[in-house]
């Protein structure tokens, strides 16, 4: 099979669109269809134009700007039970979109035709067969998704093969099988696909899983394995209930694992960047433990791990992360060794030997801090800081001489009425500065205190953004005198970089982390960077 091609069907602007809390604009359907036309996707489905007016736009849109190489399709049912195809009013708008490529999804399961449209097993022979012959009529490409498939077929299998042969005979060129309810599982797939492909022996099958089993790319993969030359799916899983079968994890686990075609090299090396584009479009956070594309797939933390894999990747690596667009990343924490400070510290420019003292320092130290509830695994900018104070090249932007912040909450007709205000005082360049500034929350009115203090100083401060703030208390048992962790992520353009502080007050921890964060946004925007290495 090697070197055979796989065609990838992108659903992420329709199906993907129907998982619970996504919701994407006209802009960013666009912008989404246009990302994954340059990572070589060859089938993108729009949506279905006539369902309501964005997927209208959209369509109209791509017609003016159209796309460099991908086919855009449109979505649609059969016709309904009581008319024709020729007078469905769904079906011109699909029409009008202009689309050469149309995907139509008729029922397959008995169950579905008599409850689910409340029609008969012939009838709906008849509108599956009656809409492809229509569209092909209207020179379209049809691609026949039989809905429920699996569940159909196990339930009456002489019934959903009929559904499929009605669809080939009316001219669709694929025919893809479909587990909607995502309950069907690896072995059974196989078993179904080639019994399809033993029926329609020159048909062009396709397949369609959802994930509510947690097998939607092992179901995907299976049945390319079966003969399926067809997968559809969506970016990072996304779609209704659980998701649809993943596409940054099936098409490097087909090119890479299984020889199989989907895009070039160099596309697949785009995936990381259009895996986290996409997230940031629909305004989800990437899953940092997601496979080939996470920001942990290639992140070692043990220190076994670390120096083995500074010996030879392939130890902890199934592939190499640059082939899909990723990088490998070390972890430090608590259960760090010399392998993981010095090659993390090499990461971030340092070059610290095994037998300098400030090598075994920093590891104490990290461990030591870890110990007291800091967390440098997810602030790698505290990390930094903390060698160059071993180093002794940490040269702070300012010395803090105290902070009060007052937060006042008042009734208001039926509701309430807050504000934070925080004081703080600090040196800069030997000048003590005393600034005030309010904020929807203490650390918001401390944040903009401390940048009000600095910005004459250091104007680069007002381009850094608090991007997000976590909390974490560390011991439940303790209540109110718990120690808590803060973790504040700073942006600044593309660059971002998480700080952490640690006390039993929330307010002096967020103040630790802030201040750090800040310091080291300096520390990278200075004219003249601050140059690393053991002295």
């Amino acid at each position: 099979m090697t070197g055979e091609h796989i065609w990838i069907y992108d659903t992420t602007l329709r199906d993907g669109a129907q998982r619970e809390g996504l919701a994407l604009s006209l802009e960013d359907k666009l912008q989404i269809a246009h990302l994954l036309d340059q990572l070589g996707v060859p089938f993108i489905e729009g949506g279905w134009p006539g369902a309501n007016p964005k997927d209208v736009q959209f369509f109209w849109q791509l017609q003016q700007e159209p796309l460099t190489q991908a086919r855009l399709v449109a979505f649609c049912s059969t016709r309904r039970p009581r008319t024709t195809a020729a007078e469905d009013t769904l079906l011109q708008g699909i029409l009008a979109a202009g689309t050469p490529w149309v995907t139509v999804f008729g029922k397959s399961w008995d169950l579905q035709v008599t409850e689910g449209l409340g029609t008969t097993l012939t009838q709906n022979l008849d509108m599956i067969a009656d809409t492809l012959t229509y569209l092909r009529s209207q020179h379209r490409h049809v691609l026949y998704d039989a809905e429920h498939w699996f569940d159909g077929y196990q339930a009456n299998p002489e019934y959903a093969l009929a559904t499929l042969e009605t669809a080939h005979n009316a001219g669709a060129e694929w025919l893809v099988l479909c587990d909607t309810n995502g309950g069907t599982l690896p072995h059974q797939i196989i078993h179904i696909v080639q019994q399809v492909k033993t029926r329609f022996p020159q048909a062009q099958i396709g397949i369609h899983t959802h994930n509510d089993s947690g097998t939607a790319v092992a179901n995907a993969l299976a049945a390319v394995q079966s003969g399926a030359r067809m997968v559809q799916g969506t970016i990072n899983g996304y779609g209704e209930r659980c998701g649809n079968a993943n596409l940054c994890t099936v098409i490097p686990s087909l090119q890479l694992k299984l020889q199989y075609n989907c895009i070039t090299s160099a596309q697949l090396a785009r995936l990381v960047e259009v895996s986290r584009a996409v997230s940031e479009r629909v305004n989800l956070a990437p899953d940092d433990h997601a496979p080939y594309v996470g920001l942990s797939a290639f992140a070692h933390k043990g220190g076994v791990h670390v120096s083995a894999v500074g010996k030879n990747p392939l130890t902890y690596e199934h592939i190499a992360p640059e082939q899909v667009g990723n990088q490998r990343r070390v972890v430090i924490s608590e259960h760090s060794g010399l392998s993981n400070v010095i090659t993390k510290a090499q990461e971030l420019g340092f070059t610290l030997e095994r037998s300098h003292p400030a090598t075994r320092e920093v590891l104490q130290r990290l461990k030591d801090l870890e110990e007291q509830g800091y967390q440098f695994e997810a602030a790698e900018a505290s990390f930094e800081l903390l060698v160059r104070e071993v180093l002794g090249q940490r040269r702070p932007a300012f010395v803090l001489h105290g902070f009060q912040v007052h937060c006042q909450t008042q009734a208001r007709g039926e509701g309430h009425w807050s504000s934070s205000v925080a004081t703080i005082k600090v040196a800069v360049e030997g000048q003590e500065l005393l600034t005030a500034a309010e904020g929807n929350g203490p650390v918001s009115a401390l944040d903009r205190a401390l940048r009000r203090a600095l910005e004459n100083f250091y104007p680069q401060v007002r381009e850094f953004h608090l991007s997000d703030y976590k909390v974490r208390v560390l011991d439940g048992q303790s209540g109110a005198a718990a120690m808590t962790r803060v973790l504040v992520e700073f942006t600044h353009g593309a660059h971002r970089w998480t700080t952490v502080g640690v006390s039993p007050n929330i307010i002096e921890a967020s103040y630790q982390a802030v201040a750090e964060g800040l310091e080291y946004g300096l520390a990278h925007c200075q004219p003249v960077p601050l140059s690393p290495g053991v002295g």
